[in-house]
């Protein structure tokens, strides 16, 4: 990834959101059986192309030709656990980033175990709830399910670590986000209550992750601001889908329509940040 020439303002956000529009990544998602299609529906309104390969015999050739990879470990299998190394080692071989979203990691021992595991393989970025994070981490056992039982800031020191140790980008999902890797610290507030309340939104988040990280590359937008910006893009919808929907059902479809009709502008305008240079734990990281 190269280093940013875009600030990590809204400037750089709306930047970041009208390239990925542009470049229409490919985006190899090897996510869990629950969010497939909701998943692919975000995919294609933020403009990106889907694809949901996940076999033993095809994960590892795909992931090679695609923009970005993500590996969801919300619904596995030991086949899953085979393919999805697969998955990496071909984005590995071909430079393709990809995305580690660690979905109940820290309260299932077989997912937590493979996910720790692959931490080695250099993620291009993480995207987890606080309970996740601080489970990937080895600083908890984990949320509810996939519902964290941790406010965002029970997570910072975790991500900071994690950021270390595999050169990326972390991302902790909350009632505020907030990304930290090397680039510093930066807290995201956007969304609506009612986004907890359809399934899939925080999956699809990590889908849309990889591909705003490989519509970044050869961009001049950095890997941080390319999560903050697929953070905001989601929140931002959320945020204008709130104040026509009547409930969860409607919320879901005004959602998927405010992602699809948001261009750079529109969701910088929707969110509010918050960046400092400093990671989590030095002065001034808040």
């Amino acid at each position: 990834m190269t280093s940013s020439s875009a600030p990590i303002d809204r400037d750089g956000i709306a930047a970041c959101v009208d390239a990925a529009r542009a470049a229409h990544p490919l985006v190899h998602a090897m996510t869990n059986s629950v969010v497939r299609e909701i998943s692919a529906n975000v995919l294609l309104s933020v403009g990106a192309a889907p694809a949901i390969v996940d076999s033993l015999e095809e994960a590892g050739i795909f992931a090679r030709g695609a923009d970005g990879v993500l590996v969801n470990v919300g619904n596995p299998s030991s086949e899953n656990f085979t393919a999805y190394r697969a998955g990496i080692e071909g984005a590995r071989a071909a430079g393709v980033p990809w995305v580690l979203d660690p979905v109940a990691v820290g309260g299932l021992p077989p997912r937590t175990e493979f996910a720790r595991d692959v931490l080695s393989l250099a993620p291009a970025a993480i995207r987890g709830n606080a309970s996740e994070i601080t489970g990937l981490a080895g600083r908890g056992a984990g949320g509810r399910g996939v519902d964290s039982t941790d406010p965002v800031e029970a997570a910072l020191e975790a991500a900071a670590e994690l950021a270390g140790r595999t050169g990326g980008v972390v991302a902790v999902s909350g009632e505020r986000d907030v990304v930290v890797s090397a680039e510093g610290t930066t807290w995201l507030t956007s969304g609506h209550e009612l986004m907890p309340l359809v399934i899939g939104t925080g999956c699809a988040l990590g889908a849309v992750v990889a591909g705003y990280l490989g519509a970044a590359r050869g961009r001049g937008l950095s890997a941080h601001l390319a999560v903050l910006a697929a953070h905001a893009h989601l929140g931002a919808a959320g945020t204008l889908a709130g104040r026509t929907a009547r409930g969860p059902g409607s919320f879901h479809a005004d959602w998927l329509d405010a992602l699809h009709s948001l261009d750079g502008a529109g969701v910088a305008e929707l969110v509010e940040l918050e960046h400092s240079a400093a990671l989590p734990g030095a002065e001034g990281a808040r």
